[in-house]
């Protein structure tokens, strides 16, 4: 399947922002033996990624509006969103570890439409569009066929610093870890919901996420075949940004027991 015109747009603004973050990522490798240490590089790369996105898509789509993970919304025709996180997975950033990702979604109204997740140091770029399927560097990918816990592995996000849902965590780790093959935690949401898409991951469960954390692979997980829905049942993922996404085989069992430990 060819790429439509709206994905075409969010690839190339990818694309283009992604040539001076993987020089940042070069720097910031560099710069782990400094004393100061690479934070505040960091922070301009995000600011300078997310800038480059901003004038691309607006170009494109002058009309949509944008909601954007270092600045306000802004209205736009005030029906389609550009929602933009720029480097999600900054700590791995920061540390010089090759997994982190831009991503982009657009949404019209409440529904998400396209989806895009890149990791411009593997060149590794998935995209989304609803109704059309989920894709890896243009290759069709759905998530696994498992069924059930036994086999699967589990991708998780681990609070950190005094997060009050520590406690909440700790109990839901310690039921899913008796009950699956493998747990994992690779600290970039984006590319968790990614791989979950690509049958890497069979499951993924989160909490206190931003919906520019998420939205990008809320789309992903569905389009390859997954379900995605709030941790704790409720109605709106996007809203809570407790997040439980999985592949059909693998999800009623993850959600029973996580939304049974209390």
């Amino acid at each position: 399947m060819s790429q439509s015109a709206l994905i075409n747009v969010m690839v190339k603004a990818a694309r283009k922002a992604a040539r001076p973050l993987r020089r940042d990522f070069g720097e910031v490798e560099n710069l782990q033996v400094s004393r100061k240490g690479p934070a505040d590089f960091v922070t301009r790369a995000d600011r300078r990624t997310e800038e480059i996105l901003r004038e691309e898509l607006h170009r494109a789509r002058p009309a949509f509006g944008f909601i954007l993970e270092e600045g306000e919304d802004e209205a736009g025709d005030g029906e389609h969103f550009w929602i933009i996180d720029p480097v999600d997975g900054t700590t791995n950033f920061i540390h010089g570890i090759p997994h982190f990702a831009m991503s982009i979604a657009l949404r019209k109204g409440r529904d998400l439409v396209a989806g895009l997740i890149y990791n411009p140091v593997t060149d590794e770029l998935f995209h989304a569009e609803r109704g059309r399927g989920a894709f890896l560097n243009n290759r069709r990918i759905r998530c696994s066929a498992r069924k059930g816990l036994s086999e699967a592995v589990i991708v998780n996000g681990c609070p950190h610093r005094g997060r009050a849902d520590l406690a909440q965590f700790r109990k839901e780790l310690a039921v899913v870890q008796e009950q699956v093959a493998g747990l994992r935690r690779f600290g970039a949401a984006s590319l968790d919901f990614a791989w979950v898409a690509a049958g890497r991951f069979d499951g993924f469960w989160e909490r206190g996420l931003k919906i520019w954390d998420i939205a990008a692979g809320v789309l992903m997980v569905r389009e390859a075949g997954g379900r995605v829905e709030d941790l704790d049942g409720g109605p709106d993922v996007l809203a809570t940004g407790n997040v439980l996404a999985a592949a059909d085989g693998v999800f009623p069992m993850l959600a029973t027991v996580l939304r049974a430990a209390k």
